[in-house]
C-alpha cells in the first residue's frame, strides 16, 4: 500500500499531480494542487499538498514565493506526527535554501531530512521519492558522497515498491560530480566520471528501458555534450537526448548549456561564446562556475590563450568560494559543540538555569548579565553595542513568524562572524542584540559596527522577505568606566541607536 492510500481525501489527484512533477511538468501539477487545497479539509491531505506544492515552485524556479510557501508547509507538516512528511518537507527546504543561496540553512535542512527518512518503516514508492528529492539537494548543495548514497537508498526502496531502477538513475547527480571536480582543476576526473553516465545511458538504451524519467533526458544530453566540449567522441547523439525533459528552470539551462557545448565541439567557438552571453543560466544548477570555465574552453579553442586562463581562473575562484563557505560552516558547527561541551562540564557556573537562546542559538539575557558582572568584578571595561530590528513587527505580520525567525537567526549568524576573538554576543530580548566587546574604546568599537554593516551588505534580505521593509539600529557605550554598570550602559547605548538604510534593499 502506498503512503498516498491512508490519505482521507483527494488521493487520485494527488497521485496524478505526482506522476506529472515526476515527469517534469511541474506547470500542470501546481493548478491540481492548488484545487485541492481549495478543497480539502484533512491536515494530513492538505499538508501534503502544502509540501508538493513548495516542490512545485522550486522546480519551476519561482524564488520570490519560496519563503512564504515554505513557511505555510512547514506550519502545516508540524502538526502532522508523520516522519515522511517530515522528511519530504526538509529535503524540498534544503533545495529552497539552495535557491536562496543560504548554505547553512541548507545544511540544517538537509541532516533534518536524512534523520526523518531514516525513521520512516514503509518500503513505498512515496518514500523512495522522499530518497530521491533528498539525494537531489546534497547534489545541489555539493554533498556528492551523500547524494550517491541517498539515490542508492530512493533505489533500494523503490524496488522493494516495484519501481525499475531506471526511474531513480538520477544522471544530474554524478553530472554535477564530474563538472565540480573539473572546476577544480581535475579535467581527468570529470571525463571519468562522464564516461561512465555514457555507459549507463547505453546499457539503458540497449535493454530497452522505457521507465526512464524525461528529466533524466537533459543531464543524460549535458553529460555527452560536455564530454563532447572537452574533446572526446559520444557514440550517443547529445542534441536528440537534449530535447524535451519537462518545464523545469533545471531542464531549461542544461539544454541551453548543452547547445553551446555542442557548438563548441563543431569547431565554433565564437558562437558558442555569443550564445552563452545571450542567454542568462541559474548559477544554482551546475554552480556557479560551470559558464565561466565553458567560455575557458572557448576561448581555448579559438586560440586566445589569455582570456582562457583568465576565465579558468574565475570559474577555479567561483568553486573555491563554496568550499570556503563550507570550511566557515564547519568552524561555526565546531565552536557551537564546544561552547555546549563547556556548558556540560561546568555547572557550578551556569547552574540549573538556561542560559542559551534556544532559536538563535545565542547566549541569552542571564548569561550576558552574569557574562559582564564577572568581568567589572576583575576590574575590566568593555564596549557595549546595542542592535535591534526596526519594522520586525511587520515581517511577523505580512511573512509568518517562521519568516521572523530566520531573519533573526541570520542576524545572529551575522553578528557572530564579524567580531573579534574573545567577543561576545547575546540575543537580549526579542528582535534586540547586544554585542559586548572587551577591553575596546570608541576606535574597535567603530570597526567592529562597520564590519557588522559590511556582513548585512552581503546578505540577500530580498529574497527571505520581499517586500517588507527592515532597518538595522545600532548603538554604543561603554561599561566598567566610571563606575558605569551593565543596565547604564545599555540605556546609553539604546539612547545612542542610529539606523542604516533597509536591510531588504541590501542584495
Amino acid at each position: 500500500m502506498s503512503w498516498l492510500d491512508q490519505l482521507a481525501e483527494n488521493v487520485d489527484e494527488l497521485r496524478r499531480a505526482g506522476r506529472l512533477q515526476q515527469n517534469g511538468r511541474s506547470a500542470e501539477a501546481l493548478p491540481i494542487l492548488d484545487g485541492v487545497l481549495a478543497v480539502a479539509t484533512d491536515p494530513t491531505t492538505r499538508a501534503y499538498a502544502l509540501v508538493q506544492r513548495f516542490g512545485a515552485l522550486i522546480n519551476l524556479g519561482r524564488i520570490a514565493e519560496l519563503a512564504t510557501a515554505m513557511t505555510i508547509a512547514d506550519n502545516a507538516v508540524r502538526e502532522i506526527p508523520d516522519a515522511f512528511l517530515r522528511g519530504q518537507m526538509h529535503a524540498f527546504a534544503a533545495l529552497g535554501a539552495h535557491l536562496e543561496r543560504n548554505l547553512d540553512r541548507g545544511v540544517t535542512h538537509l541532516v533534518q531530512a536524512s534523520r526523518s527518512l531514516a525513521a520512516v518503516q514503509e518500503k513505498d514508492s512515496e518514500t523512495a521519492w522522499g530518497w530521491h528529492d533528498l539525494a537531489m539537494a546534497y547534489s545541489y548543495l555539493g554533498f556528492h558522497g551523500h547524494a550517491l548514497t541517498a539515490i542508492e537508498q530512493a533505489r533500494q526502496v523503490g524496488a522493494a515498491a516495484g519501481l525499475a531502477s531506471e526511474i531513480f538513475a538520477a544522471p544530474g547527480i554524478r553530472l554535477r560530480n564530474a563538472v565540480s571536480l573539473d572546476h577544480q582543476g581535475d579535467t581527468d576526473g570529470c571525463l571519468r566520471v562522464l564516461r561512465d553516465i555514457d555507459a549507463e545511458l547505453t546499457r539503458y538504451v540497449a535493454i530497452g528501458a522505457d521507465q526512464m524519467r524525461p528529466g533524466s533526458r537533459a543531464a543524460y544530453g549535458y553529460s555527452l555534450a560536455r564530454r563532447a566540449a572537452l574533446g572526446e567522441e559520444t557514440e550517443a547523439d547529445a542534441a536528440q537526448w537534449l530535447t524535451g525533459g519537462g518545464d523545469s528552470v533545471r531542464t531549461r539551462d542544461l539544454q541551453h548549456l548543452g547547445h553551446v557545448c555542442l557548438t563548441m565541439a563543431a569547431g565554433r567557438p565564437q558562437q558558442a561564446l555569443s550564445m552563452l552571453d545571450s542567454v542568462p543560466v541559474s548559477a544554482e544548477i551546475l554552480g556557479a562556475a560551470e559558464p565561466a570555465r565553458l567560455r575557458s574552453i572557448c576561448h581555448a579553442a579559438a586560440g586566445d590563450h589569455a582570456a582562457a586562463h583568465a576565465a579558468d581562473r574565475y570559474a577555479f575562484r567561483l568553486a573555491a568560494q563554496r568550499i570556503d563557505r563550507l570550511r566557515d560552516g564547519y568552524l561555526d558547527g565546531v565552536a557551537a559543540r564546544l561552547d555546549a561541551q563547556e556548558t556540560q562540564r561546568d555547572p557550578s557556573r551556569y547552574g540549573d538555569e538556561t542560559l542559551t537562546d534556544p532559536l538563535t542559538g545565542l547566549p541569552n539575557r542571564r548569561q550576558l548579565e552574569r557574562y559582564v558582572a564577572t568581568m567589572l568584578t576583575r576590574g575590566e571595561r568593555a564596549a557595549i553595542g546595542v542592535c535591534d530590528l526596526i519594522g520586525f513587527t511587520e515581517v511577523n505580520a505580512r511573512h509568518g513568524r517562521h519568516c521572523g525567525d530566520l531573519v533573526l537567526q541570520r542576524i545572529a549568524g551575522v553578528l557572530n562572524r564579524v567580531m573579534r576573538r574573545g567577543d561576545f554576543v547575546a540575543r537580549f530580548a526579542g528582535d534586540e542584540f547586544v554585542v559586548v566587546l572587551p577591553g575596546a574604546g570608541t576606535a574597535q568599537a567603530a570597526e567592529v559596527s562597520r564590519r557588522i554593516t559590511a556582513a548585512t551588505n552581503a546578505e540577500n534580505w530580498q529574497i527571505l522577505v520581499p517586500g517588507t521593509p527592515i532597518s538595522l539600529a545600532a548603538g554604543w557605550s561603554e561599561v566598567g568606566t566610571n563606575g558605569r554598570t551593565l543596565s547604564a550602559a545599555l540605556a546609553a547605548a539604546a539612547a545612542n541607536r542610529l539606523p542604516t538604510r533597509p536591510l531588504s534593499e541590501m542584495t
